[in-house]
């Protein structure tokens, strides 16, 4: 493959790949001009746009190549780049308004940098020069890749070894001289149609028993044994419409499908984890410490909304009143605090042993926590200032009706300077936004990408160090004999906690 230079370079590389794919209960042989597809492949091809008008914000110069590379091919190499992440993700929210869908694959590639250095250091093995060799080729053709790290889990009670089937989570199920054969799901995988290659990676941190499970693998996307079954998402047949309006985002929305993989073959060029469980757990938790930070592009989407909030008020003839002024300042607030603790996170970003850099592990999962909460207020604010309207409104086939279009300009009209069919388009926008397509990724996504609320939760309390900061408190409140906790790790347990602080060993006496 030639390299790919644009975004409509990187459309054409998708045609003719013969992918299984299933949409509506019917084979899809050919995604690229699908109507419900075609504006997710738009959204991906923006990142090829945007490296070349901005080549400083959405590029970087390869450690590897010495080239300059999409940054999202890049590994970050200090924290000014994981800020130059953040900065290229919001541009490409404000830009497209939606999911662009290589986060994910980005996310990937940076955390299995690192893991797979530190599996070569323990274990001896060669997969950290067989990663950079596979991403040496990524960039110097400047590909898609997705990364696939959802199991569909079935029981949750129960880890992957002890589910009824086996194949509830993704598994090798023989090896042979050439490599692997894996087999089992991958859910809800972002933009995964859109890539020229899949990465996937264990969802769950492993026991000794489940080392099948503990498997990292690159896969084209068309490789014989893959079945995609497409996502359905809220109001998508918006996008099957013969006119614009209705849609909302004309141009861009979001990809996710489930992936199936029936013994699907990877050879050992491309296995970068095979067997080592005790790594599974570094490898997820640095994932979703990236991609967590990664969260910062809905502050991009954010800003449209904002943008599409101030707009109605002024078409609506209210752009100066006080209630509205307040309402948008709040949702710039709010948008705000997910862009600052996702910068922040980055700008404390520190070094691991390859070389990577990996975001504070707090502020990234501060960031996302947020992300669970905030984008909910800012929609209900900007359909508070959009009216019952956005939802109640005539579709485009009655405006461009001659028996009902002219009743609907004139009973729809709000502020005299402005075009009822403008004032349609920016409400439909507001509703594709917090109801319809792209809800799902500003929304849903939003609580569940890179982890459910849950999940930050307990990463955030693991690093919450409080036997420092309950020694800070002590110190101030002149408690000198208080019992010091070892602070030389973070604290999981605290129920141990408490163990050790105020029942030291031998201090039969000691407070509880």
């Amino acid at each position: 493959m030639n390299r790919i230079e644009t975004g409509e370079q990187y459309i054409e590389s998708l045609r003719g790949r013969n992918l299984r794919i299933f949409l509506w209960g019917e084979p899809l042989n050919e995604p690229v001009d699908h109507p419900l597809v075609r504006p997710s492949i738009n959204a991906v091809a923006e990142t090829y746009d945007l490296a070349a008008r901005d080549p400083e914000l959405a590029s970087a110069i390869s450690p590897i190549t010495g080239k300059r590379v999409n940054r999202f091919l890049h590994i970050a190499q200090s924290p000014a780049e994981l800020v130059m992440q953040g900065k290229m993700q919001r541009k490409m929210g404000q830009n497209t308004g939606t999911c662009f869908q290589r986060c994910v694959g980005m996310d990937a590639l940076n955390a299995i940098h690192s893991v797979t250095f530190e599996i070569d250091e323990e274990h001896g093995t060669d997969y950290h020069k067989r990663f950079l060799g596979f991403l040496e080729k990524m960039q110097a053709e400047n590909l898609v890749i997705g990364g696939a790290m959802t199991d569909v889990k079935g029981d949750r009670s129960k880890p992957p070894h002890l589910q009824e089937d086996p194949d509830l989570h993704v598994h090798v199920v023989r090896r042979d001289d050439k490599g692997i054969f894996v087999r089992g799901a991958k859910a809800h995988q972002t933009g995964c149609i859109n890539s020229h290659w899949l990465v996937i990676m264990p969802t769950v941190r492993l026991e000794p028993e489940a080392s099948d499970y503990a498997v990292i693998g690159a896969i084209p996307v068309e490789a014989p044994g893959i079945t995609y079954i497409y996502g359905r998402q809220s109001s998508d047949l918006r996008s099957m419409e013969s006119g614009t309006m209705d849609k909302g985002n004309i141009r861009f929305a979001g990809q996710e499908a489930l992936i199936i993989f029936d013994d699907v073959f990877i050879p050992w060029e491309h296995v970068f984890m095979d067997g080592e469980h005790a790594f599974a757990s570094m490898l997820v938790d640095r994932f979703s410490c990236y991609h967590r930070r990664s969260y910062v592009c809905k502050s991009g989407v954010g800003d449209v909304l904002i943008g599409a909030a101030a707009t109605i008020a002024a078409y609506n003839g209210v752009p100066l009143a006080s209630h509205i002024r307040d309402k948008l300042v709040e949702m710039n607030h709010l948008n705000e605090t997910i862009y600052g603790t996702g910068i922040a996170a980055s700008y404390q970003g520190f070094p691991t042993k390859s070389g990577a850099y990996l975001p504070d592990t707090m502020l990234a999962n501060v960031c996302k926590h947020h992300v669970t909460i905030l984008p909910y207020t800012i929609s209900r604010i900007a359909q508070d200032l959009a009216g019952g309207l956005m939802v109640t409104m005539p579709s485009e086939a009655d405006l461009r009706n001659p028996e009902t279009g002219d009743l609907i300009r004139k009973y729809l009209a709000a502020n005299p300077e402005v075009d009822t069919e403008d004032r349609m388009k920016i409400m439909r926008l507001i509703e594709n936004m917090c109801l319809g397509r792209n809800a799902v990724n500003y929304l849903t996504e939003s609580v569940h990408g890179a982890g459910s609320p849950q999940a930050q939760r307990i990463q955030m309390y693991r690093q919450m160090h409080l036997p420092y900061r309950m020694g800070l408190a002590q110190r101030l409140a002149g408690i000198e004999d208080a019992a010091r906790p070892d602070l030389s790790r973070p604290v999981d347990d605290i129920a141990e906690y408490f163990t050790r602080v105020f029942r030291p060993e031998g201090d039969q006496n000691a407070r509880q």
